[in-house]
């Protein structure tokens, strides 16, 4: 049997670690980022062969070929993908691994479609995890683009049985990946509120690294997440040293966007989405009304702003 080779364009923090496991599968990788020497250590490691163009990455794989890219959302992947297009041949086959909003993937298989090049969206969650315990890959596609890609979901995900899953037509997989990032929003929104509610009953002297620890054993609140929180918790419980600012990816805002569309409640997401704005200093100008009209219609005084404070 030959051995099974795939292309990956981008080799960030992911799009390596995935290099890494499909080597370690037996999974002949060329790779290539857009970033010169991004690839330099994958290569030392034995993990990729480095191509310096997406052409070269094109030339170095056998046919019918497989592409993997693992690149920013929007512009980025619109650009990798028009030069894919022009450069792979009909039985080709993309998977887009980014966190892409799944109605472009359903536009980009339609633009693919009449070129003969099959289009894969997929959905990849596992984090800088993924690479010893595995990827959970939830992906959309035609069936012979399913089949296309099947083996490199079996080595990529934590057992060949189990952890991947087709989920239907070209979108599907994004689609499913936008709704599980929704609800990665939520649970760690309820997870961060319930600590804060320990960590201010400052009367008990709770030790919120140890209830962390005993959560995980048993309670009906476990998770992974929660074994994440009581790692960095028995570090530091303190996080004084961490800016509280959270950044948003876009998936969450795709979920509320669709709760919408839908006209299905989903209060519990949207509330996780706007603590989130609200952590990047998207609600101070409100917050200064508020705080202005108490003042005028009540003579509340008001706190002058912190030097610096102002963005």
């Amino acid at each position: 049997m030959a051995q099974l080779s795939i292309g990956i364009v981008g080799l960030g923090r992911m799009g390596g670690n995935m290099a890494r496991r499909l080597a370690r599968g037996g999974v002949r990788v060329v790779g290539h980022d857009a970033m010169p020497g991004a690839g330099a250590l994958l290569e030392e490691e034995g993990a990729i062969v480095a191509a310096e163009s997406i052409a070269a990455l094109v030339g170095a794989l056998p046919v019918p070929r497989v592409v993997w890219l693992m690149v920013p959302a929007g512009e980025p992947t619109e650009t990798t993908l028009g030069t894919l297009a022009a450069t792979l041949a009909p039985g080709d086959t993309i998977v887009d691994g980014g966190n892409a909003n799944y109605k472009d993937s359903q536009r980009r298989a339609g633009d693919l479609a009449p070129r003969g090049v099959q289009f894969v969206d997929c959905g990849v969650s596992g984090g800088v995890w993924g690479l010893d315990n595995g990827y959970a890959l939830m992906f959309g596609g035609t069936p012979d683009a399913a089949r296309a890609v099947g083996d490199y979901m079996r080595i990529l995900a934590p057992a060949p049985d189990r952890g991947w899953l087709h989920c239907g037509p070209a979108g599907a997989g994004h689609f499913v990946k936008m709704i599980h990032n929704g609800i990665e929003y939520a649970m760690m929104q309820a997870y961060a509120e319930g600590f804060a509610l320990l960590d201010g009953k400052h009367e008990f002297g709770l030790d919120t690294a140890a209830i962390a620890e005993t959560w995980r054993h048993g309670s009906v609140v476990r998770a992974w997440l929660l074994d994440l929180i009581a790692e960095f918790l028995a570090r530091d419980a303190t996080l004084d040293a961490i800016a509280p600012h959270v950044a948003d990816s876009g998936e969450g805002r795709w979920t509320v966007a669709e709760a919408i569309e839908q006209g299905v409640p989903a209060p519990v997401f949207a509330l996780a989405l706007m603590s989130r704005f609200s952590s990047q200093g998207r609600g101070d100008y409100a917050n200064r009304m508020l705080a202005r009209m108490r003042q005028a219609f009540g003579g509340h005084a008001v706190r002058g702003a912190d030097p610096g404070t102002r963005g």
